[in-house]
Parts: C-alpha cells; sequence; structure tokens
C-alpha cells in the first residue's frame, strides 16, 4: 500500500464531505516531523478558503471526520495549520504482514524499461586506483537499484584500450623493460604496466627540462621532446596495424586484462558485456565522415576534423586529428551508436566523474545534430572526486592509493580493529578471514556510497571500519547481532514464524521499527529514480540503529510471555531480512556471526 496516497484519497473524501467539492486546491500528505507527534501530517492551510474558518478549526473537523471514518486512522492533533494524523496498530501490523508475506518485498515489478549502465571505463595503462573504486561501486550498485525497480538492465565496461596514453606505457617498456614482465618481476600486470607509464614522464620532463636548457620554449619544448614525438608516431603506426607495435599493444593489455579481472573480483563488481575503443573507434570516424556529408563537421587546413557548437553556448570541438587518429569524442560517437543498435535502451547510464561533464554535453549535442533522436536518453551520473586527507592524487607521478592496496589495507585493518573488540572470538582461522574480509570491503564500500554521488568525498580508512556510527561496520555488526539471537532461539526450540496477530499491543518502539521497515518499498524507488545508493545506505543505517535502540529497550530470549516474545523476534528476523537485502543493492555482504 502507498500510505501517502491512501492518506490524501481520505482526505479529499472528508474535505469534500465536509465543505463540497473541491476547486482546484492541492491536498498535500508528508511524514510528520520527528518533533511531532504523529505519522503522517495534512497540511490545511490551502483550505481555509473552501472551509471559511480558523487553521485550527479547519484541521480539527477534518481530523474528527477522519476518525470516524477512517478505522486505519487512530488519533490525531492538530498544530496551527498542520493536521497530524497517528494511524492505529492494527494498521501497522497489517502493514507488517504485508512485509513478511512478501518474499521479494521492495523489489518492482518488472517494467519493460532497458537501461545501460557504463560504468569503470579504465585505461590500460595503468592500475585501478581510489577514484576507479568510487566509480565501480557506484556503477554496481546504481546498476543494482535500478533492477530492484523493475529495470532490465545491462551493465557494461568501455576499456580505453588505445590512444596516446596507453602507446607511452608501451614505448617506456621498449626503452626501459629489458624484457621485463608479470611473471618475471612477480607484480600484477596492470602494476607492471603502470611502473612504465610513470617511467615516461619522467623520461619526458628530463627531456623538456633539457631542451628549455638549451633555450627552447617551454610549451614548444613539451610539443619537440624526442620521447613524446616517439609516442605519436608509436600511435599512427598502431592504427595502420603495424605488426610489431600491434602484437605489443596485445601482449601489454593482456598483461593489464589479468590485473583488472582480479581487482573486479576483489571489489565484488562485475559487467555483462565490455567494449574496447579498438573495437569502436572506426565506427566513430564513419560518424565523423557522415557529419562533414551533412556540412554538420568542417575539416580544417591541417585537416583536422571540428564541429562549431557556439551558437549552442558551447565552443569548438575537435573530433579528429590532422594526422587522422582519433580522439575520446570520436570513440564514444561510435560506441554510444553501436550499443543502441545492439541493445535498443530507453536509458543509457554514463557514470564518469564531473570533470567529464563538458564531454558529455558536447556527445549529447553531436548526436542529436546527427539525426539521433536517443541522445535523449543519455544521462551522465556526474560524480565528485574522492580525496584524502593529504590531498588530491596523480596518476602520472604514481602517487595515487592504488586500489588493490587499499582493498588489502581495509582487510587488515578490519582484522586488526575487529580482534582488539573481541568480534573475532571463538572464530576459526577461516571464518576470521572470511569475517574480516567481509568487514572491510563493508567499511570500504559503505563509507563511499552513503555520500550522495554528486558530492566530492573525503576518505578515511580508519574513520570507516568503526563499529559505532553510520558505518557498514555498525550495520553489519547489527545483523550479525540479530543471526545470533535467532540461533539462541532456535537452540531453545523456540520456533519463528507466522505474523503479529492484528489484535497484538505493540509498544510504540516496535510501531517504530515496523514503520522503518514499510519504508524500505519507497527508499529504493526514490534511490533508483535519482541514481542514489546513499539514500539506501543512510536508510540501512536509520533502520540498525532503530534496531539498537528496541534490542536495548526489550527482552527477547527472556521474554516469559510466548506471544509476545514471538512478536519481537519476528521483528528481529525481518530487520535482518531487510537489512540484507538493502546493503546487497550496494554490494555489501553482511556477516551471520560477528
Amino acid at each position: 500500500m502507498d500510505i501517502e496516497k491512501f492518506l490524501l484519497q481520505q482526505s479529499r473524501d472528508a474535505v469534500e464531505s465536509l465543505y463540497g467539492l473541491l476547486p482546484d486546491v492541492p491536498l498535500q500528505v508528508q511524514k510528520t516531523r520527528k518533533d511531532f507527534a504523529g505519522d503522517y501530517t495534512l497540511v490545511v492551510f490551502p483550505l481555509l478558503k473552501v472551509s471559511r474558518k480558523s487553521p485550527e478549526a479547519t484541521a480539527t473537523e477534518i481530523g474528527d471526520w477522519l476518525v470516524g471514518h477512517t478505522p486505519e486512522i487512530g488519533s490525531y492533533n492538530v498544530v496551527k495549520g498542520f493536521l497530524n494524523l497517528s494511524l492505529s496498530s492494527s494498521f501497522w501490523i497489517e502493514r507488517f504482514s504485508d512485509i513478511v508475506s512478501d518474499a521479494s518485498f521492495g523489489h518492482a515489478a518488472p517494467t519493460g524499461r532497458k537501461v545501460m549502465v557504463e560504468y569503470s571505463s579504465p585505461n590500460t595503462n595503468k592500475p585501478l586506483h581510489l577514484g576507479h573504486i568510487r566509480n565501480n561501486l557506484l556503477g554496481y550498485s546504481v546498476s543494482k537499484l535500478l533492477e530492484a525497480a523493475g529495470n532490465e538492465v545491462m551493465k557494461v565496461n568501455l576499456v580505453n584500450d588505445r590512444g596516446i596514453h596507453i602507446c607511452k606505457s608501451m614505448l617506456a617498456w621498449q626503452k626501459f623493460g629489458g624484457g621485463e614482465t608479470p611473471e618475471s618481476s612477480g607484480m600484477k600486470g596492470d602494476h607492471l604496466v603502470g611502473k612504465y607509464y610513470v617511467a615516461f614522464d619522467k623520461a619526458y620532463k628530463e627531456e623538456v627540462k633539457q631542451l628549455v636548457s638549451e633555450g627552447m620554449d617551454e610549451e614548444q619544448a613539451k610539443k619537440e621532446a624526442p620521447i613524446m614525438r616517439e609516442a605519436q608516431e608509436m600511435l599512427r603506426k598502431w592504427e595502420a596495424k603495424d605488426p610489431e607495435v600491434y602484437t605489443l599493444w596485445q601482449t601489454m593489455n593482456g598483461w593489464v586484462y589479468a590485473g583488472f579481472d582480479k581487482t573486479y573480483a576483489d571489489m565484488g563488481v562485475s559487467f555483462d558485456k565490455v567494449y574496447y575503443e579498438s573495437e569502436t573507434y572506426l565506427l566513430g570516424k564513419s560518424l565523423v565522415q557522415e557529419g562533414l556529408d551533412k556540412h554538420i563537421f568542417y575539416r580544417r587546413e591541417d585537416g583536422s576534423v571540428w564541429i562549431n557548437l557556439e551558437a549552442d553556448g558551447l565552443d569548438e570541438k575537435l573530433l579528429l586529428r590532422g594526422d587522422g587518429t582519433s580522439v575520446y569524442m570520436t570513440q564514444d560517437l561510435g560506441t554510444a551508436l553501436s550499443r543502441h543498435e545492439e541493445y535498443a535502451f530507453d536509458q543509457m547510464v554514463y557514470v564518469v566523474g564531473n570533470e567529464q561533464n563538458y564531454h558529455f554535453q558536447v556527445l549529447k549535442l553531436i548526436l542529436s545534430k546527427l539525426g539521433y533522436s536517443w541522445a535523449d536518453s543519455i544521462y551522465h551520473l556526474s560524480y565528485g572526486m574522492v580525496e584524502l586527507p593529504e590531498g588530491k592524487m596523480k596518476s602520472r607521478e604514481g602517487t595515487v592509493v592504488d586500489a588493490d592496496d587499499l582493498i588489502a589495507d581495509m582487510i587488515s585493518t578490519a582484522r586488526s580493529m575487529s580482534a582488539e573488540l573481541g568480534k573475532l572470538d571463538g572464530c576459526t582461522e577461516a571464518e576470521a578471514a572470511s569475517i574480516s574480509r567481509m568487514i572491510g570491503l563493508g567499511a570500504l564500500k559503505y563509507f563511499i556510497l552513503k555520500v550522495d554521488p554528486k558530492k566530492t568525498m573525503l576518505f578515511d580508512p580508519r574513520e570507516s571500519i568503526d563499529f559505532n556510527g553510520n558505518t557498514g561496520p555498525f550495520i553489519q555488526y547489527t545483523h550479525a547481532r540479530i543471526c545470533s539471537v535467532l540461533r539462541k532461539a532456535s537452540e531453545m526450540q523456540i520456533s519463528v514464524s507466522g505474523t503479529i496477530p492484528s489484535d497484538a499491543v505493540l509498544a510504540d518502539k516496535e510501531i517504530a521499527l515496523i514503520k522503518q521497515l514499510q519504508e524500505y518499498r519507497s527508499t529504493v524507488q526514490q534511490a533508483a529514480e535519482n541514481l542514489s545508493p546513499a539514500m539506501v545506505a543512510n536508510y540501512c543505517f536509520d533502520l540498525a540503529k532503530e534496531f539498537n535502540q528496541y534490542y536495548h529497550d526489550f527482552s527477547f530470549l527472556k521474554e516469559e510471555d510466548s506471544s509476545v516474545r514471538q512478536n519481537r523476534l519476528l521483528l528481529a528476523r525481518e530487520t535482518a531480512r531487510i537489512l540484507r537485502r538493502g546493503m546487497s543493492l550496494l554490494g555489501i555482504d553482511v556477516p551471520e556471526r560477528m
């Protein structure tokens, strides 16, 4: 049941019964603010012109009518022009019964809508870092949310496997590598290739410095540095399918893919399909030619191809370099077209950092000018960067926070902190390792996903592994605590089944918990509509906090009244189920014991 819609209709019936047919007067029902008594509030100020009475008198009349005609409403109170409605205990018991009986509670029926979500999009010249972690966790969770909202979702990755940045690593390996391989070095392949990306930058800066010392202007030196010219020539050879360059490219990319696969597995993210820029840039080039033929694009004297978007409030955009090599926009055009032809999506969500806002404005505009009506279905989920207490990261200088190192550190920190707090007491080595991994990854994922995607965030690893406060471990521990209670109940041969009788007398804390459980469905729907896992993350925290207050105030296994005990255990079981479901939408596992 949509409670707000139900109360809105009941309120409309009340107003029409009391004051006659309503003209175009908006009725507004919302959740009652926490500092007032009540569940939902009807704002009566817009109704004064039909009631012709004071706000308090109008609210009182409507409240009396609702209590007299709507069994679901138990009582009301009036605060000026606000009618605060309290729903009956039996109403909340019925809502709880709906939750218990619905195995897929919170997940919508299929809508027939198809959504493609692109995330990760790494370059094959370096390992994944902390920024990639936010991207991957956000993209994966958004995909899960969209699925929960009834959409058919295709999770895709576009690997930037070609371009000048890839050639930089390849050239540096040729010059300085001495035949080093992942096997000979003992390094993950993506780390090895990243090592040579840093080596290229170091050599390049030394050459620029040398040229400047010889009297060359710095900007000119950056263009004339021999190693940069060699990298540019290597890119031209790659596009010409030079056998030696192409073979080296395949070999080094193979090293990187093996490394990426392990990191993705450690993060717990996956894809339904992986696209490669090397396979889509030619289609992009054909679209550039199409734009030239239609006089949408133009060619400059140096042979480069551009589009002038000044009339649209933007500027001129390069689509093809003078030497014929493509740029990011070239392949993004080709990739978008091939995806729509293959999947016919209703929406295409790009999970990409906010530094690319302009790029996606231009992408949509160009596709629209080329006549593709589906360009409007492209949505850029623009997220803020992840910063550290010590500042920003720089890939070229090798100062990034490596994803593999961070994951390992999180697991290690989780283990040491859990052990200090006695959370691993009585666990076998295998159990301790499994729980530590679950907590470490849960802390990392939750800390990142609880922040609104659009906001820049500061990541503090130790702060994320805190068993108190708004953290993943706090929610995980709450789930484990409930599982412990249910295990003990089973050992005492106390079964937990059925539902709460409609005439049961519930404490305020129990009704508050049921209300919190009831909100899971609308939270998931809103989170999917807003592409914001943060809504589900903070819901899980609020639910865990509500349960812990309930657990603190009431006895479970020692309660002598068997029906009361049964009700409390049932509430605990359903709380654990919703926590599992909610956390799974964030890609987070919850332990059964801690």
